[in-house]
């Protein structure tokens, strides 16, 4: 499919949904502007759901204003959504039918071909977490995180791409010896996952174990290149000695490295997604991603010529 554009769209904010006194909720005026400007740039999209509130999960109270993004955005062919609730990483047993029939229902009305979601903990014990930390990289921590992903395999309506998670220094913690990249691979071939490989992801993780340099390409190997249907890459930077995932929309060259070399390791690969632009409300894209994204869409065409 080459080139999409990736969008967390939280409520409230200039990129994501508003109020209208004569319309109610509805997607704000920056995101329409941007999906317009670059309609050419993308061949699908998906976008990240964000809870309204914290009540019970129903479908109904988003079907409003996700009816009016999908009237008013460019007809792209394809959309994804990226979810938060499964909890993939979690060790503890917790019913998840209410949010696996909340999101069958988001896929029967909208036709999402694929549902994404990190291979992390996004809560303990129901409890939320500020950012979601990877999962236990422990023998119980592997058994619980295959018996998640295939227990949302079996019941969601569309694919699950489980996504290899972030490791950033100062928000996320490593608890076991299990390598991530080993650990994510059993957990991909045990599920019969397809997988979603976060450029910055992997980065942040070969940076939290003190490599540098050629290094942090190192160990491509011990991924699951065969299951790789999606490849995400959102902005980062380096402060110091953090890696900092932020998606800002500012790609790294060291992002651009790793994706030319990541790719023809994935003879699977459909997608690669720029996700979590920031722009404008003229849906310009911030000055300093300019650079990033014109190589990242460049790289893009020339493969899929190729």
């Amino acid at each position: 499919m080459g080139l999409g554009v990736g969008l967390d769209l939280p409520w409230g904010a200039p990129i994501g949904f508003g109020f209208a006194q004569d319309r109610g909720d509805e997607i704000t005026p920056n995101v329409l502007s941007f999906l317009a400007r670059h309609e050419q740039d993308f061949n699908y999209w998906f976008i990240s759901w964000q809870p309204r509130g914290r009540n019970q999960l129903d479908a109904a109270e988003y079907f409003a204003v996700y009816d009016d993004l999908f009237e008013r955005a460019p007809n792209f062919a394809v959309r994804g959504l990226h979810q938060t609730s499964f909890n993939l990483g979690a060790l503890e047993h917790y019913d998840r039918s209410a949010v696996i029939e909340f999101t069958n229902a988001l896929i029967e009305r909208y036709g999402f071909k694929w549902v994404n979601e990190d291979l992390g903990l996004w809560s303990i014990h129901g409890r939320s977490l500020p950012y979601p930390l990877p999962p236990y990289l422990t023998d119980a921590g592997l058994e619980a995180s295959i018996r998640n992903c295939t227990e949302v395999q079996e019941q969601l309506a569309a694919p699950l791409l489980v996504e290899f998670p972030g490791f950033s220094d100062g928000t996320s913690f490593v608890i076991g010896s299990w390598h991530g990249y080993d650990f994510f691979r059993e957990v991909v071939e045990q599920s019969n996952s397809p997988a979603t490989l976060d450029i910055g992801h992997l980065l942040s993780y070969q940076w939290l174990r003190g490599l540098r340099g050629e290094e942090l390409y190192s160990e491509l190997d011990l991924l699951p290149t065969d299951h790789c249907f999606e490849i995400h890459l959102s902005g980062c930077e380096t402060s110091g000695e953090r890696f900092l995932d932020y998606h800002h929309g500012i790609l790294m060259e060291e992002q651009l490295v790793l994706l030319e070399r990541l790719v023809p390791l994935c003879p699977n690969l459909k997608a690669i997604t720029y996700e979590d632009p920031k722009f404008d409300a003229e849906g310009t894209l911030v000055a300093q991603s300019h650079d990033g994204f014109h190589a990242l869409r460049d790289m893009v065409a020339g493969w899929r010529q190729s």
